[in-house]
Parts: C-alpha cells; sequence; structure tokens
C-alpha cells in the first residue's frame, strides 16, 4: 500500500512540474491597448495588439512627440510550418523583417535574428498587470514598460 501511495505522489508530483514548463502557442495575453511607462520625457509610445486567428497575431505600435508621430511600427505573430516569427516593418522598410521564435512559454517568447546587427533579439512577458519587452543586441539592451489602457 506504501508503495502505491509513493507512487500515486510521484506522478502527481511530475505532472504538476511539467505544466509549469509548458509550452503555449496563445499569446492572448498580448491583447489590448498598452502605453509605455518607461518612455523618455516629452513622448508616449503605445502598441495595439488585436488576434485575427489561432495562427494570426497583429500589433500596430507608435510613439508621439507633442501630437506628432515620430516613430511606428507593424508588427505580426503568424504560424507558418509549425514554426512561430514576430515580424515588424516600419514605413521606411520595403518588406518586414522575420524573428524566428526561439523560446515560447506561457505568458512570454523570445525571438532572434541573427543576420541584423540590432535588434537581433526581442522578449516580450507579462509580469503581473505589465506588459514588458526587451530589444537587444550585442551589449545593448533596451527595456520597455507597459500599462494597459
Amino acid at each position: 500500500m506504501k508503495v502505491l501511495i509513493m507512487v500515486v505522489i510521484a506522478f502527481v508530483f511530475i505532472q504538476c512540474t511539467s505544466r509549469q514548463n509548458e509550452k503555449s502557442e496563445n499569446f492572448d495575453w498580448l491583447l489590448g491597448k498598452w502605453q509605455r511607462t518607461n518612455e523618455a520625457a516629452g513622448k508616449r509610445t503605445f502598441e495595439n495588439w488585436s488576434k485575427i486567428n489561432d495562427s494570426t497575431y497583429t500589433g500596430f505600435a507608435f510613439t508621439l512627440q507633442k501630437d506628432d508621430t515620430i516613430n511606428q511600427e507593424k508588427m505580426n505573430i503568424i504560424k507558418t510550418d509549425d514554426n512561430w516569427k514576430l515580424r515588424v516593418k516600419t514605413p521606411d522598410e520595403k518588406d518586414f523583417i522575420s524573428f524566428e521564435m526561439s523560446t515560447i512559454n506561457v505568458g512570454q517568447f523570445e525571438c532572434k535574428n541573427d543576420s541584423l546587427p540590432f535588434p537581433n533579439r526581442i522578449k516580450y512577458w507579462r509580469d503581473s498587470e505589465q506588459l514588458k519587452a526587451t530589444v537587444s543586441g550585442d551589449s545593448l539592451q533596451i527595456p520597455f514598460e507597459f500599462k494597459k489602457l
């Protein structure tokens, strides 16, 4: 009887531990309108994320200085051939730049494109009620912190 109880306890422990490290291909935690809280004085940055379907999410980011738009980006997260990609495009670029997802977990992802000098890494994650991100390359890393609107 003791052996059976120990086996059941071990099984439950293994199941709980494996769920904590479970891969999640759901990015619904990004959805909504966000405002950057660690922006430089005089600027306001926003990101808006929506879900098109289970394999496509779209985002739009823009920065205002006074009432002028000084920066903007279109983004999407798409699944093709069982691989997720973050794609980013500014008005100056002809095509989207793709970043391959290297890590996907519940409430976070990290992606990379080693062919770029900067940024070649992008990471997003939820921290309680905040959305956080970093863009990085070589020794430079820029943090982003957002609150939901």
